[in-house]
């Protein structure tokens, strides 16, 4: 990939978060399920939701992937080729920060840990 085309995608991830206030997700590019990556938060541009796919190959779930996408596209089904298979990708959205975790418990711990971060600070300031 070019530095150019990389420049391009940093832009494209980043300048929605210089110019307001948008939901934050999470971004992971479509994985095999064993892949191990860590999640990049991101902030998704005006009008986008958080998305979190799904693979699946007959009954077997193969793929995932996270990011941000119209509400439009929410909830489509496409057919996508990775390493010469098939797989049936399955979309499902969600409006709150951080809501497409890997566990509805990790979105959840972090609205707490802010939340207690924030106690905290207020409390050392009085």
């Amino acid at each position: 990939m070019s530095r150019f085309n990389m420049l391009l995608i940093l832009l494209w991830l980043y300048l929605p978060s210089l110019l307001g206030d948008n939901l934050r997700c999470y971004y992971s590019p479509v994985l095999n399920k064993k892949s191990k990556f860590k999640l990049v938060e991101t902030e998704c541009p005006p009008n986008e939701l958080c998305y979190k796919a799904e693979g699946r190959y007959g009954n077997h779930s193969a793929l995932s992937a996270r990011g941000c996408m119209a509400k439009k596209d929410c909830s489509q089904v496409h057919k996508i080729r990775n390493r010469g298979t098939i797989y049936t990708m399955s979309y499902s959205c969600c409006n709150e920060p951080y809501c497409n975790s890997c566990l509805r418990v990790e979105a959840i711990s972090l609205y707490i840990t802010a939340a207690l971060m924030t106690v905290a600070v207020m409390a050392s300031n009085l």
